[in-house]
């Protein structure tokens, strides 16, 4: 929109929402700025509110060929052990989380993917695994459980046009949750969080 004092429409901000997801899906945007962003957006009143979500962003026509370098994430393993992996991780179209006698923190809101659908599967053998995804990200969880548990904690959001992050879950005495954390959330541990979103339980999986 050329003049920033005028309000927008809604065509205006479905566009904004689509450059974002170009972003997204070119690296440019971890999962939590781009749900934050698209929030702001989709709140925006005036020209000058969405040119704020997308001010330090180039033109989406530049970002047809961009590919990331960053080495992707394949598989994380907690294996009679405690072990936290998190920051701007790649993922492509699957990664995998495996947690065997062990404790794993699976923390993806800082990470980047360049696919509108990636998969994460989730093996837990006699151990923990807690995925962390940012609230206002599509996030689908399926899977089995035997003798524990597979919880998906937080806020449903359904946006059927964004990426999604399907969370496919295979346990045996293990229990998985997947942890939806608002932005803005003040938490100095995944304790924490997870003390804090235990409060309002999306769904329990079985």
């Amino acid at each position: 929109m050329d003049d920033p004092s005028l309000r927008v429409s809604d065509v205006d901000r479905d566009q904004a929402v689509i450059a974002l997801r170009e972003h997204l899906l070119a690296g440019r945007l971890t999962l939590e700025e781009f749900s934050e962003r698209v929030d702001a957006a989709l709140r925006a009143r005036y020209g000058r509110d969405l040119a704020r979500v997308q001010g330090d962003l180039p033109a989406v026509a530049a970002d047809t060929a961009v590919v990331s370098l960053r080495k992707p994430v394949r598989v994380t393993t907690a294996l009679l052990s405690h072990v936290v992996r998190r920051g701007r991780l790649r993922l492509l179209r699957w990664t995998m989380a495996v947690s065997v006698v062990g404790d794993l923190d699976f923390d993806l809101r800082e990470v980047t993917i360049d696919q509108q659908w990636t998969a994460v599967t989730v093996l837990a053998l006699l151990g923990n695994a807690d995925l962390y995804v940012p609230d206002g990200i599509n996030v689908e969880v399926s899977g089995v459980s035997i003798l524990g548990h597979r919880r998906d904690w937080g806020r449903d959001e359904d946006h059927p046009d964004e990426p999604t992050v399907h969370v496919r879950v295979l346990g045996v005495a293990g229990t998985v949750d997947v942890w939806r954390v608002p932005a803005g959330l003040q938490a100095s541990s995944y304790s924490d969080i997870t003390r804090t979103l235990q409060g309002r339980p999306l769904r329990s999986l079985g």
